[in-house]
Protein backbone atom coordinates (compact mmCIF):
# COMPACT_ATOMS: atom_id res chain seq x y z
CA UNK A 1 0.00 0.00 0.00
CA UNK A 2 1.53 3.59 -0.69
CA UNK A 3 0.72 5.92 2.05
CA UNK A 4 0.60 9.53 0.45
CA UNK A 5 0.13 12.99 2.58
CA UNK A 6 -0.98 16.19 0.31
CA UNK A 7 -2.55 19.23 -0.14
CA UNK A 8 -6.02 19.59 -1.64
CA UNK A 9 -8.81 22.31 -1.58
CA UNK A 10 -9.82 21.29 1.32
CA UNK A 11 -6.48 20.94 2.99
CA UNK A 12 -3.89 18.36 3.96
CA UNK A 13 -5.00 14.79 4.02
CA UNK A 14 -3.30 11.51 4.09
CA UNK A 15 -4.56 9.05 1.20
CA UNK A 16 -3.67 5.75 -0.33
CA UNK A 17 -2.31 5.85 -4.04
CA UNK A 18 -4.51 3.48 -6.09
CA UNK A 19 -3.39 1.59 -9.03
CA UNK A 20 -5.20 3.83 -11.46
CA UNK A 21 -3.39 6.76 -9.99
CA UNK A 22 -5.83 8.14 -8.01
CA UNK A 23 -5.58 8.75 -4.32
CA UNK A 24 -8.51 7.61 -1.97
CA UNK A 25 -8.67 9.70 1.42
CA UNK A 26 -8.44 8.37 4.51
CA UNK A 27 -9.62 9.69 7.88
CA UNK A 28 -6.86 10.98 10.10
CA UNK A 29 -3.63 9.41 10.36
CA UNK A 30 -2.75 5.86 8.46
CA UNK A 31 -1.11 4.13 11.62
CA UNK A 32 -4.47 2.71 12.72
CA UNK A 33 -7.26 0.89 11.04
CA UNK A 34 -7.80 2.77 7.85
CA UNK A 35 -10.62 3.96 6.83
CA UNK A 36 -11.53 5.93 3.61
CA UNK A 37 -14.20 9.73 3.71
CA UNK A 38 -14.80 8.40 0.23
CA UNK A 39 -13.32 11.43 -1.73
CA UNK A 40 -11.15 10.64 -4.35
CA UNK A 41 -8.61 12.92 -6.18
CA UNK A 42 -6.80 12.44 -9.49
CA UNK A 43 -2.63 13.31 -9.02
CA UNK A 44 -3.61 16.01 -11.16
CA UNK A 45 -5.54 17.77 -8.72
CA UNK A 46 -3.64 17.37 -5.51
CA UNK A 47 0.46 18.28 -4.11
CA UNK A 48 2.02 15.62 -2.49
CA UNK A 49 4.01 16.34 0.50
CA UNK A 50 6.61 14.87 2.70
CA UNK A 51 4.55 12.00 3.63
CA UNK A 52 4.99 12.32 7.21
CA UNK A 53 6.25 14.50 9.58
CA UNK A 54 8.48 12.92 11.88
CA UNK A 55 9.16 14.35 15.27
CA UNK A 56 12.97 13.53 14.63
CA UNK A 57 14.63 11.86 11.52
CA UNK A 58 17.88 9.79 13.00
CA UNK A 59 20.47 9.33 10.43
CA UNK A 60 23.30 6.71 10.18
CA UNK A 61 26.40 8.15 9.22
CA UNK A 62 29.39 5.90 7.02
CA UNK A 63 27.37 2.92 6.56
CA UNK A 64 28.56 2.14 3.22
CA UNK A 65 32.16 1.01 2.91
CA UNK A 66 32.94 2.65 -0.46
CA UNK A 67 30.91 6.23 0.70
CA UNK A 68 33.63 5.72 3.67
CA UNK A 69 36.60 5.51 1.38
CA UNK A 70 35.43 8.46 -0.60
CA UNK A 71 34.95 10.63 2.51
CA UNK A 72 37.86 9.42 4.58
CA UNK A 73 40.15 12.82 4.64
CA UNK A 74 36.47 14.38 6.54
CA UNK A 75 34.91 11.66 8.49
CA UNK A 76 37.29 9.03 8.79
CA UNK A 77 37.41 5.30 9.09
CA UNK A 78 34.77 2.96 8.97
CA UNK A 79 32.43 3.06 12.66
CA UNK A 80 32.89 0.11 14.66
CA UNK A 81 29.14 0.38 15.86
CA UNK A 82 26.34 2.79 13.97
CA UNK A 83 27.29 6.20 13.84
CA UNK A 84 24.40 8.06 14.43
CA UNK A 85 22.95 11.95 14.16
CA UNK A 86 19.59 14.00 14.07
CA UNK A 87 18.25 16.33 11.81
CA UNK A 88 15.13 18.32 13.07
CA UNK A 89 11.96 18.16 11.86
CA UNK A 90 12.32 21.80 10.07
CA UNK A 91 14.43 20.29 7.64
CA UNK A 92 11.83 17.96 5.83
CA UNK A 93 10.82 18.96 2.62
CA UNK A 94 8.36 17.15 -0.26
CA UNK A 95 8.77 16.13 -3.46
CA UNK A 96 8.55 18.56 -5.92
CA UNK A 97 9.78 21.31 -2.67
CA UNK A 98 13.52 23.52 -3.31
CA UNK A 99 16.14 22.50 -1.45
CA UNK A 100 17.37 25.37 -0.38
CA UNK A 101 21.51 26.50 -0.22
CA UNK A 102 22.35 28.64 2.56
CA UNK A 103 23.56 32.19 2.51
CA UNK A 104 27.56 32.08 1.14
CA UNK A 105 27.56 28.69 0.47
CA UNK A 106 29.45 26.51 -2.43
CA UNK A 107 29.55 23.03 -1.12
CA UNK A 108 26.46 21.05 -0.68
CA UNK A 109 26.21 17.50 -1.73
CA UNK A 110 22.94 15.42 -2.02
CA UNK A 111 22.89 12.27 -0.34
CA UNK A 112 20.22 9.53 -1.43
CA UNK A 113 19.20 6.91 1.23
CA UNK A 114 16.48 4.67 2.07
CA UNK A 115 14.39 6.06 4.29
CA UNK A 116 12.35 3.29 7.19
CA UNK A 117 9.23 4.90 8.82
CA UNK A 118 8.20 3.60 12.48
CA UNK A 119 4.63 2.33 13.34
CA UNK A 120 2.38 2.71 15.50
CA UNK A 121 4.21 0.66 18.11
CA UNK A 122 7.53 2.67 18.36
CA UNK A 123 10.42 1.47 19.18
CA UNK A 124 12.40 1.30 22.25
CA UNK A 125 14.61 -1.32 23.48
CA UNK A 126 13.91 -3.52 20.72
CA UNK A 127 16.41 -6.47 20.01
CA UNK A 128 17.63 -6.81 16.09
CA UNK A 129 14.66 -9.67 15.55
CA UNK A 130 11.46 -7.51 16.97
CA UNK A 131 13.03 -4.49 15.38
CA UNK A 132 11.39 -4.96 11.86
CA UNK A 133 7.91 -5.62 13.89
CA UNK A 134 8.36 -1.43 14.09
CA UNK A 135 8.22 -0.82 10.93
CA UNK A 136 5.32 0.86 9.08
CA UNK A 137 6.74 1.22 5.77
CA UNK A 138 10.08 2.84 3.30
CA UNK A 139 10.47 6.25 1.40
CA UNK A 140 13.10 7.88 -0.26
CA UNK A 141 15.19 10.11 1.48
CA UNK A 142 17.71 13.20 0.53
CA UNK A 143 20.62 13.69 3.56
CA UNK A 144 21.53 16.87 2.11
CA UNK A 145 25.13 18.18 3.42
CA UNK A 146 27.06 21.15 3.63
CA UNK A 147 30.39 19.96 3.94
CA UNK A 148 32.50 22.91 4.66
CA UNK A 149 30.53 22.77 8.20
CA UNK A 150 30.66 19.51 8.43
CA UNK A 151 34.41 19.76 8.33
CA UNK A 152 34.86 23.29 10.56
CA UNK A 153 32.15 22.54 13.57
CA UNK A 154 33.62 18.73 14.13
CA UNK A 155 30.19 17.54 14.46
CA UNK A 156 27.25 17.24 11.77
CA UNK A 157 23.97 19.30 13.57
CA UNK A 158 24.86 22.28 11.21
CA UNK A 159 26.16 20.85 8.50
CA UNK A 160 22.69 18.35 8.08
CA UNK A 161 20.18 20.34 10.03
CA UNK A 162 19.37 23.48 7.83
CA UNK A 163 15.25 23.77 6.47
CA UNK A 164 14.55 22.21 3.50
CA UNK A 165 18.01 19.82 3.85
CA UNK A 166 16.01 16.54 4.39
CA UNK A 167 13.26 15.73 1.03
CA UNK A 168 11.27 12.78 1.89
CA UNK A 169 8.82 10.93 -0.65
CA UNK A 170 7.31 10.84 -2.64
CA UNK A 171 5.11 8.08 -0.91
CA UNK A 172 5.52 5.46 1.92
CA UNK A 173 5.61 1.99 0.98
CA UNK A 174 4.13 -0.15 3.53
CA UNK A 175 4.57 -4.05 1.88
CA UNK A 176 7.62 -4.53 -0.20
CA UNK A 177 7.12 -8.12 0.41
CA UNK A 178 4.05 -7.94 -1.64
CA UNK A 179 5.26 -6.54 -4.35
CA UNK A 180 8.23 -9.00 -4.07
CA UNK A 181 10.69 -6.85 -2.73
CA UNK A 182 13.11 -7.51 -0.06
CA UNK A 183 14.39 -3.92 1.44
CA UNK A 184 17.70 -5.61 2.51
CA UNK A 185 18.40 -4.99 -0.75
CA UNK A 186 17.31 -2.60 -2.89
CA UNK A 187 18.82 -0.74 -5.93
CA UNK A 188 19.36 2.83 -4.63
CA UNK A 189 20.36 5.65 -7.14
CA UNK A 190 20.76 9.74 -7.30
CA UNK A 191 20.81 11.42 -10.52
CA UNK A 192 21.60 15.58 -10.92
CA UNK A 193 20.53 16.98 -14.17
CA UNK A 194 19.77 13.45 -15.42
CA UNK A 195 23.79 12.64 -15.07
CA UNK A 196 23.80 9.21 -12.46
CA UNK A 197 26.11 10.57 -9.61
CA UNK A 198 25.16 7.80 -7.06
CA UNK A 199 24.28 3.56 -7.44
CA UNK A 200 24.03 1.05 -4.69
CA UNK A 201 22.25 -1.68 -3.31
CA UNK A 202 21.07 -1.71 0.28
CA UNK A 203 22.38 -5.23 0.65
CA UNK A 204 25.91 -3.21 0.77
CA UNK A 205 25.15 -1.68 4.10
CA UNK A 206 27.33 -1.99 6.84
CA UNK A 207 24.92 -2.22 9.83
CA UNK A 208 21.65 -3.40 8.48
CA UNK A 209 17.75 -2.28 9.13
CA UNK A 210 16.98 -4.81 12.08
CA UNK A 211 20.49 -3.75 13.86
CA UNK A 212 20.17 -0.06 13.09
CA UNK A 213 16.17 0.08 14.79
CA UNK A 214 17.57 -2.26 18.07
CA UNK A 215 20.55 -0.07 18.19
CA UNK A 216 18.91 3.86 18.18
CA UNK A 217 15.68 2.26 20.19
CA UNK A 218 18.57 1.47 22.97
CA UNK A 219 19.32 5.46 22.87
CA UNK A 220 16.13 7.10 22.21
CA UNK A 221 12.63 5.80 21.61
CA UNK A 222 11.47 6.25 18.13
CA UNK A 223 7.95 7.55 17.86
CA UNK A 224 5.14 6.89 15.08
CA UNK A 225 6.13 8.54 12.29
CA UNK A 226 9.72 9.01 12.95
CA UNK A 227 12.70 8.42 10.28
CA UNK A 228 15.68 6.78 10.26
CA UNK A 229 17.67 7.23 7.00
CA UNK A 230 20.20 4.05 6.53
CA UNK A 231 22.80 5.94 5.10
CA UNK A 232 24.25 6.73 1.50
CA UNK A 233 26.34 4.27 -1.24
CA UNK A 234 29.41 6.81 -2.77
CA UNK A 235 28.99 9.30 -5.84
CA UNK A 236 28.03 12.63 -3.55
CA UNK A 237 28.57 15.58 -4.93
CA UNK A 238 27.93 18.92 -5.25
CA UNK A 239 24.80 20.45 -5.94
CA UNK A 240 23.99 24.03 -7.44
CA UNK A 241 20.52 26.31 -7.46
CA UNK A 242 18.97 25.92 -10.84
CA UNK A 243 19.76 22.07 -11.38
CA UNK A 244 17.47 18.92 -10.44
CA UNK A 245 18.22 16.59 -8.11
CA UNK A 246 16.48 13.01 -8.27
CA UNK A 247 16.66 10.33 -5.97
CA UNK A 248 15.47 6.85 -6.62
CA UNK A 249 14.83 3.60 -4.64
CA UNK A 250 13.68 0.00 -6.00
CA UNK A 251 9.79 -0.43 -5.63
CA UNK A 252 9.65 3.37 -4.26
CA UNK A 253 9.69 5.47 -7.21
CA UNK A 254 12.09 9.01 -7.52
CA UNK A 255 11.55 11.93 -5.20
CA UNK A 256 12.68 14.99 -7.22
CA UNK A 257 13.70 18.28 -6.16
CA UNK A 258 15.23 21.37 -7.86
CA UNK A 259 17.12 23.32 -5.87
CA UNK A 260 17.59 26.89 -5.42
CA UNK A 261 19.19 29.86 -3.27
CA UNK A 262 18.21 30.79 0.44
CA UNK A 263 14.68 31.56 1.43
CA UNK A 264 15.56 35.27 2.70
CA UNK A 265 12.16 35.99 4.40
CA UNK A 266 12.18 36.34 8.10
CA UNK A 267 9.31 35.57 10.14
CA UNK A 268 9.47 38.80 11.69
CA UNK A 269 8.16 40.29 7.88
CA UNK A 270 10.66 41.18 4.83
CA UNK A 271 14.28 39.88 4.03
CA UNK A 272 16.21 39.49 6.83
Amino acid sequence: MRIVRFASPQGMSFGVLDGDGQVAQIEGHPFGQISFTGARFAQADIRLLSPILPSKVVCVGKNYADHIEEMKGLTGDAPKEPLIFLKPSTSVIGPGDAIRIPPGSTNVHHEVELAVVIGARGARNVSPEQALGSVFGYTIGNDVSERDMQKSDGQWTRAKGFDSFCPLGPWIETDLGGIGLDPSDLEITCDVDGERRQSGRTSQLLFGIPVLISYISQIMTLLPGDVVLTGTPAGVGLIRPGQTVSCSVQGLGTLTNPVSGADAVSTVGGAR
